[in-house]
């Protein structure tokens, strides 16, 4: 199970999201970092999550999501700090060209850096930042084009279908609404369950599990799981409260899950997220801790994985 860490972005902080109430987001206080910078708090994150590969970092630009204007510095800064690193950055993109044109200015802030750190006497070439790869959520797409468009021009877009209460929010639908399905995205009369509407990653984000301690909603990812192409892979979003419950999602099919407050909380820890090896495997037949201790949880989740 690959857990891909969060950082949500308000007002030039880190913010810790709970159920999607976005105007109650505050920055974050976590043991991970002293502080609610973003730079700092991504760096805490990616080392709780573990020595995983590849290193990804999930970032909501609210923002740009929420129209009060993208953090093109930070999320510069951030590209420059995570040389290696895949950033999926969903940033509210209502079409194509609002992905495009964010990424040209985020690009043109990082060149401008290099160019004032730049000095005749600098021998060595700046490392590769870290890549950018654009998340088209379903509350803020308009164009459902705008992935078929991305995907030509080599961005590998992910598509995220953003729910609220089990319904999806649509804002590319006729009437943008509330609605159970993933078809309102789609213009009339399109082909939407073939391969052409849909990329080859999908996020079932449920936003009012996010932060909640709740669990995963595991009805809402096993349906999306059920209704995309073969080639689709699904990755879950919210809810995760421990170690116990990564093994209920790889258990429903994931193999990815967005998460932010149980790393924040020490409730995820990096030896839960630990490679499986055939002793890890072994152990959980010859050990006699609790069910509930996590070296026990984690060596049943690799045995389960093996079995399969």
């Amino acid at each position: 199970m690959l857990v891909i860490p969060v950082l949500d972005l308000l007002d030039g902080h880190a913010v810790r999201a709970v159920r999607g109430e976005r105007s109650a987001y505050r920055p974050i206080e976590s043991p991970l970092a002293a502080t609610s910078e973003p730079v700092a708090v991504a760096r805490a994150l990616l080392a709780a999550s573990g020595a995983q590969t590849p290193q990804t970092l999930y970032v909501a630009d609210l923002g740009a999501i929420l129209g009060h204007g993208a953090h093109v510095e930070t999320l510069a800064a951030l590209r420059r700090a995570l040389p290696g690193t895949e950033i999926w950055l969903d940033a509210g993109y209502a079409d194509y060209a609002a992905m495009r044109a964010l990424f040209a200015a985020i690009h043109h802030a990082d060149a401008a850096h290099n160019t004032a750190a730049t000095s005749p006497a600098t021998t060595t070439t700046p490392a590769t930042p870290a890549a950018l790869v654009p998340v088209f959520g379903s509350e803020s797409l308009r164009d459902i084009h705008a992935l078929r468009e991305a995907e030509d021009a080599g961005h590998s877009p992910i598509l995220s279908l953003d729910h609220r209460a089990g319904e999806l929010l649509a804002a590319g639908a006729e009437h943008p609404t509330q609605t159970t399905s993933e078809s309102a995205l789609f213009p009339p009369n399109a082909a939407h369950t073939t391969t052409t509407w849909w990329p080859q990653r999908v996020i079932a984000m449920t936003l009012d599990q996010v932060g909640s301690y709740e669990g995963p909603d595991l009805r809402t990812f096993e349906r999306i799981r059920a209704s995309v192409p073969a080639h689709t892979t699904v990755i879950g979003a919210g809810g995760i409260r421990d170690a116990q419950d990564l093994v209920r999602a790889e258990r429903a099919g994931a193999t990815a899950w967005l998460v932010a407050s149980a790393l924040h909380d020490g409730r995820v820890q990096p030896r839960d997220l630990a490679p499986c090896t055939p002793a890890t495997s072994a152990r959980a037949d010859h050990t006699n801790s609790m069910p509930d201790d996590e070296a026990h949880t984690h060596a049943l989740r690799c045995k389960e994985t093996a079995s399969r």
